[in-house]
């Protein structure tokens, strides 16, 4: 197959809004970027998926809806449809095309591994209908159903990227993609062989409940308010005992993993710093369950605006005589990464090719995954 035009959509445990991408890819080592778009949700809608979490408590099975989460999962995807209109009549859109296909995410409302459930609010059949394109959505499922976590699907991308990387960068192997969402993961990639992936703890996700709690805004713009507070050394050692960062991957987790019990007291400036340092120690901490040191380090999501969650990952590194740098310094996009990369999975499933491995999501073999809608 030729490179083809796909459009990926990503809405993350950040639970902020819609990250749109277009892609024209093979879904192997062709990766042309194209324009980006972020849509954000409304505080009252965004209020509304979180709220939902608690009523996701109760799922047993993965077709379950109890409480709103039902209505929900068609107004999530009639706001996706209406993200990618709007996407689709901007003029940069225009000079790249139509596209083929859509890689559709969903909202993540419950994710847990242990016991193979996994589950994510969109209505991928709504999505194509309303479109009038083909989606491919529940991209994590058959991962699960073949041994994996589920988590995380973006390792394939990286790989892709780091094939790809700018001269300056170029045999700087191992590197390591890290996404700072709600929850941060990283994607190591050798010179030769499959990536291997995990998450690495919380990213921007207890550092927005934290300042939202105390100070009654959703977060910590360019860490300004963490500028104003010191790191409470004592707190970020009690986070970074917790045994899931004792384990080796392929792990994964849930937003509620990890609580604000820790940094119960502290001032709000004390916190929201404190809890940027716990972010990148867990990433840091990650290291030593990688085959080798990495020698290069690309930061990607929202949390690499946090000044001091990048600053506290280059001091760490810098001790193993590591670069890091942000997605950009690589020339690529930070914000739109994760979209990118669904349109780049939607592809590889149209062509049955793995969307996971062992090394990255502990499936027994590399497996492929997601359910294709028809308009």
């Amino acid at each position: 197959m030729a490179p083809i035009c796909a459009i990926g959509l990503m809405s993350g445990t950040s639970m902020d809004g819609i990250d749109i991408a277009m892609l024209r890819t093979d879904g192997i080592a062709a990766v042309e970027a194209g324009p980006s778009l972020f849509v954000p949700y409304d505080a009252a809608f965004a209020r509304r998926i979180e709220m939902a979490l608690e009523a996701a408590k109760d799922i047993r099975r993965r077709q379950d809806r109890p409480g709103d989460l039902a209505a929900l999962e068609r107004d999530i995807t009639l706001r996706h449809a209406r993200a990618v209109k709007e996407f689709l009549h901007s003029p940069a859109v225009g000079k790249w095309g139509s596209p083929e296909v859509i890689g559709f995410h969903g909202q993540t409302v419950l994710h847990r591994p242990l016991v193979g459930l996994t589950v994510q609010l969109g209505e991928g059949a709504l999505l194509a209908r309303e479109l009038k394109l083909p989606v491919v959505y529940d991209m994590r499922a058959n991962d699960m159903v073949h041994g994996g976590q589920g988590a995380p699907l973006v390792p394939a991308y990286h790989a892709a990227l780091a094939a790809a990387l700018p001269e300056r960068f170029a045999g700087k192997f191992p590197v390591v993609f890290v996404n700072i969402g709600g929850i941060s993961n990283i994607t190591y990639v050798p010179a030769e062989g499959d990536p291997i992936a995990f998450d690495t703890g919380p990213g921007n996700t207890l550092i927005d409940q934290f300042v939202s709690r105390e100070g009654g805004v959703p977060y910590d713009a360019d860490g300004a308010i963490a500028s104003e507070g010191r790191i409470v050394s004592v707190v970020v050692e009690r986070y970074l005992q917790a045994p899931f960062l004792a384990k080796s991957g392929p792990k994964s987790l849930d937003r509620n993993d990890f609580t604000l019990a820790p940094v119960q007291g502290l001032e709000l400036a004390d916190g929201a710093r404190t809890l940027a340092a716990v972010s990148a120690g867990a990433i840091l901490k990650s290291a030593e369950h990688l085959p080798q040191p990495p020698k290069l380090w690309i930061v990607c999501g929202g949390g690499r605006k946090n000044p001091h969650i990048v600053g506290d990952l280059r001091a760490g590194a810098q001790k193993t005589g590591a670069e890091v740098i942000v997605a950009e310094d690589a020339g690529l996009n930070g914000d739109s990464t994760e979209a990118e990369a669904w349109a780049y999975l939607a592809v590889r499933s149209l062509k049955g090719l793995p969307l996971t491995f062992p090394t990255t999501t502990g499936c027994r073999e590399a497996v492929t995954g997601g359910v294709l809608a028809r308009p």
